[in-house]
């Protein structure tokens, strides 16, 4: 993992001289961390580290109570959608797979009836049987679809109730059978799978590999081991990796989940991607090179499944593994965004997450702000399951392996359809990070 050794001695320099103030807590003797002492670290920061420091907007640092809205105040905003201030206690949390509640995401169909678009194998639902695909008719009494549809958060978060173990809510779905069932479902905290699916597909082309992968968080690194162990003892010839609900996550797995894929095709010496840091911080930028794997798959061409909410750590892969391979990209555009984030840890309070590079791959492509385009345009049919060849973008990517060639034919006119998810906003837009 990316080390920066200057990041804590920075910010030790700067709480020695806000601290010198500070009243002493009386039961540890240690200094109380103010919002308002946080917020100045976090100006301190930007100023130096933010990749875009000479184009943010000038503020006042008094007038802000506290980093959270600093950081809004700050930002970047022409370019920087991304950059965030987290709890600390919750960020550490999320990124080891920590979760709390019913591990769903909810979307609308064609026909704008609400549906499980994910479930996570360790959600007390899916223990009930509950897959991608179900309707949800209502939660609690609530027409989730309406909310969905009217594009509520407040309403969403009211319907399914606070995101703590013991809460409990009353679902009523409609099977794929088209019957009715009601299921009563307790938030519990259990860690999340971002592996979501690994099989194999047995097509004309030969066997393909097939990962729909969530997210790139501490559980992953076991999660793909296990992945492409299988792949590789199945002697998959092609892939299809669905990243379609992936927004970021550790660039260190990035890195594995390219150089699992690549192999032996490009060596270990092979550059996967290229950070620069800002003019202040020349001395970081640093070459992320393949990694040699337990079961390297050698492909020569992959297929990858995307929709808007593809971002990040998802694209940098997409990204460094374009000059190795011929890569075909299904689904909708993904976010765009080409840069990352180094972190803060702020007295066990605060964890800080501003851009501080820019991404490019080995022929310095990169500057994808406006998102990938995919070769092929196809929406994301919540209506079935990710194994289920009917379902469209999994069809569509079958066609590309078994004729060489996109379909470019109308399956159905294109829309994209809202979806909401448990998931702490900073989740979902889009986030690739550098341990400090």
């Amino acid at each position: 993992m990316r080390k920066l050794v200057i990041l804590p001695i920075l910010i030790t320099l700067v709480f020695a001289s806000i601290f010198t103030s500070c009243k002493k807590d009386q039961n540890t003797g240690s200094p109380t961390l103010s919002d308002a002492m946080a917020r100045d670290t976090l100006y301190y920061l930007m100023n130096d580290w933010y990749y875009w420091y000479n184009l943010m907007p000038a503020v006042t640092k008094d007038n802000y109570k506290d980093p959270y809205a600093l950081m809004d105040a700050m930002r970047y905003t022409t370019f920087d959608h991304w950059s965030f201030v987290a709890d600390y206690n919750e960020f550490v949390s999320e990124m080891e797979g920590n979760f709390v509640g019913h591990g769903i995401r909810i979307g609308l169909d064609e026909s704008q009836k609400a549906r499980i678009a994910m479930i996570y194998s360790g959600s007390p639902l899916y223990a009930s049987g509950v897959r991608r695909g179900w309707i949800v008719k209502s939660i609690n009494g609530y027409n989730i679809a309406q909310i969905i549809h009217d594009g509520d958060a407040t309403a969403y978060n009211t319907a399914l109730g606070a995101s703590t173990a013991g809460v409990t809510n009353t679902f009523v779905f409609t099977r794929p059978n088209g019957t009715d069932t009601t299921f009563s479902s307790t938030k519990k905290e259990f860690t999340v799978n971002s592996v979501l699916l690994y099989d194999t597909l047995h097509l004309s082309s030969g066997v393909t590999g097939h990962l729909v992968f969530e997210s790139f968080i501490q559980p992953s690194h076991d999660e793909l081991l296990t992945a492409f162990a299988y792949f590789r003892a199945n002697n998959v010839k092609d892939l299809i990796l669905d990243l379609r609900y992936n927004s970021g996550g550790y660039l260190y797995i990035a890195q594995e989940l390219a150089s699992y894929i690549a192999g032996n095709n490009v060596g270990t010496n092979s550059v996967f991607a290229k950070l620069s840091y800002n003019d202040k911080h020349t001395d970081q930028n640093v070459n992320y090179l393949f990694k040699t794997t337990p079961s390297p798959l050698d492909l020569p061409r992959m297929v990858v499944i995307t929709t808007r909410l593809t971002a990040s750590a998802s694209e940098a892969v997409m990204n460094g593994l374009k000059p190795y391979l011929n890569l075909v990209t299904i689904g909708d555009t993904t976010t765009g965004k080409p840069v990352g984030m180094n972190g803060w840890a702020v007295g066990q309070k605060y964890f800080f997450w501003p851009v501080t590079f820019k991404m490019v791959n080995k022929n310095n492509e990169g500057d994808y702000f406006g998102g990938i385009i995919p070769d092929e345009e196809v929406f994301d049919d919540v209506t079935h399951d990710f194994a289920d060849r009917r379902e469209l973008c999994l069809k569509e990517a079958i066609h590309y392996l078994e004729t060489g060639s996109t379909a470019k034919r109308a399956v159905s006119a294109f829309h994209r359809y809202p979806q909401m998810s448990e998931k702490p906003s900073w989740m979902t837009k889009g986030f690739t990070i550098v341990n400090k």
